[in-house]
């Protein structure tokens, strides 16, 4: 296999916003990141992934992007991001920007041209479409809205949004706008960053006609991902994208592919490397039932089956438990009931997710196990998404549905500060956040486990360090183990010279595992106890090294 930088990396990814404040107004910032780098090194990690700092209104926290190539006021100065690449690269961290091209702001200069008249020069960099009777050029929904459409009286036609109607979609079929989003790309190449991660980046060609969607056809408004999502010109597209900025760099390109498969995944991810990885939805939607709200419980046999699944589909896989738009890992997938099984379940959960094959992504409080926040009123809640769910929930009198939806899936849980110390507002500054602070920070933070070599924290540390420093969990071949067991999740990483073996306890009930005596008796070389019988302890994990003679 080629080796490449960010397969021998872990990759941090930071919330700016809730990451750290330096300047005193509750916002975190750039010069916040600055201070923690110290950190980031310690931690072990190689790379920054960046949350969007650019210019933007925030109506989607920075999702809608007002300018590509300035820096966000609230975040800092274009001198400030300059001093960060530096002081990263200084310590041997790359820099990843999350960068969005499906839409931008309707403030982005190209929009407020293309509404001003039919003949508009940017006209065609947005889709517009004439109504059909007065009523939208198509039934479909958005993510954030009921309708994907939003009528401009000036023109007398509807703008595409497939997301909030401050987000107009644009429209890749114009090579004009496609060149112009490709030497934007590399002239931020061109300032030194080392990759970027593609949001929503499988959306960006459209159907031809724009159809109307046919799942739920009674519904009013149906959500058409059909005619939106993996649509053939796509690999054209990113083709055209990776001759024009991507190739004869060394850098990565990770695409947010939402609606991929395993069948369909090597369309995008192939030899021609048009993206290096993708993230994949599918564990995503592991708890939920028709839909993200309708929470159902984590099923330990079908999360295997998956994650074997893509492990079989793609040479090089992405490995995450969260991110900015997913609750709290250790909330999600373990148990945040006591401290001691928060701390036990957070730690299994990063053995057995980050040492498959892949490049790790751990989302900012991870590595301390942060949790779910137990918001308890509306005022407290800053996602678009929520927000709109909220009221949708008002409108159809689905109260109490909505908020155990939004207490256990909302993208605010993983948006709160960081929890640096015990001090007010967990030490992320010293004023009141844009958002609550989880009240559970005195117990949870950087600082007391900083103290403590048991905490999750130090077990992140060390997690890090075993897998960045060996081949065979880098580059390693990848083999299931009693694949049918629905308590443990046991695999095998291994090269010419050693194999790891790695054994989870998925559940928080002491288990006797039944399994070759030959694997036990290898040397541990990373463990949440100290135990070395049959007998695995709740959300005990493992990892036994054998060299091979």
């Amino acid at each position: 296999m080629e080796k490449k930088w960010w397969k021998e990396c872990v990759v941090y990814q930071i919330y700016p916003r809730s990451f750290k404040d330096s300047n005193h107004d509750g916002i975190g910032d750039i010069l916040g990141i600055i201070e923690k780098i110290d950190y980031l090194v310690w931690l072990g990690v190689k790379a920054v992934w960046l949350n969007p700092v650019y210019d933007s209104p925030n109506d989607d926290m920075g999702y809608d992007i007002r300018n590509y190539e300035k820096i966000m006021a609230e975040f800092g100065s274009m001198a400030d991001f300059d001093k960060l690449q530096c002081e990263l690269h200084k310590n041997g961290i790359k820099l990843i920007m999350d960068l969005v091209v499906n839409h931008s702001s309707d403030e982005h200069h190209w929009f407020v041209e293309s509404k001003k008249s039919l003949d508009n020069p940017y006209r065609d960099y947005y889709i517009w479409r004439k109504g059909f009777k007065n009523k939208e050029p198509n039934n479909w929904s958005s993510f954030f809205t009921p309708s994907a459409w939003k009528y401009d009286e000036l023109t007398d036609e509807w703008f595409l949004h497939l997301f909030s109607e401050k987000q107009p979609d644009l429209n890749w079929e114009n090579p004009t706008l496609r060149n112009e989003i490709y030497q934007m790309i590399n002239r931020w190449f061109d300032k030194g960053v080392d990759g970027f991660r593609m949001d929503v980046i499988n959306l960006i060609a459209k159907k031809p006609g724009l159809p109307n969607g046919t799942k739920n056809s009674s519904d009013k408004y149906v959500f058409s991902d059909e005619h939106f999502a993996m649509q053939p010109k796509l690999t054209d597209y990113l083709t055209e994208m990776r001759k024009n900025c991507f190739e004869n760099r060394d850098c990565m390109c990770v695409g947010e592919t939402p609606f991929v498969t395993t069948q369909n995944a090597n369309s995008i991810v192939d030899s021609n490397s048009l993206l290096d990885m993708i993230f994949h939805f599918e564990l995503m939607d592991i708890d939920g039932l028709n839909g993200k709200w309708n929470v159902i419980p984590f099923d330990i046999l079908k999360f295997k089956k998956m994650m074997i699944s893509w492990q079989k589909a793609l040479p090089w896989n992405s490995l995450f438990w969260s991110n900015h738009d997913q609750p709290r890992t250790v909330s999600r997938f373990g148990d945040d009931s006591s401290e001691f099984n928060r701390t036990q379940s957070a730690k299994m959960l990063g053995v057995c997710l980050h040492l498959l094959k892949g490049t790790s992504f751990i989302y900012q409080g991870e590595e301390i196990g942060m949790t779910n926040v137990a918001f308890s009123s509306k005022s407290e809640i800053r996602d678009i998404e929520s927000i709109q769910f909220l009221k949708n929930a008002e409108n159809g009198n689905f109260v109490d549905y909505a908020w155990n939806g939004i207490l256990k899936k909302g993208r605010d849980n993983a948006r709160t500060p960081m929890q640096w110390d015990d001090s007010n507002q967990a030490g992320f500054s010293d004023v009141t956040p844009w958002i609550i602070v989880n009240p559970n920070y005195k117990m949870i933070n950087v600082a007391s486990q900083m103290k403590d070599e048991f905490s999750v924290l130090h077990f992140y540390k060390k997690l890090i360090t075993l897998k960045t420093s060996s081949n065979a969990l880098v580059y390693g071949d990848f083999e299931t183990i009693d694949i049918d067991n629905p308590d443990f999740f046991i695999y095998s990483r291994q090269d010419e010279f050693e194999v790891y073996y790695v054994i989870c306890n998925m559940t928080k009930i002491e288990r006797v595992l039944l399994i070759k005596e030959d694997i036990l008796s290898n040397e541990i070389v990373l463990a949440n106890y100290d135990n070395k019988s049959k007998t695995f302890l709740p959300f005990e994990t493992r990892v036994y090294k054998m060299i091979k003679r």
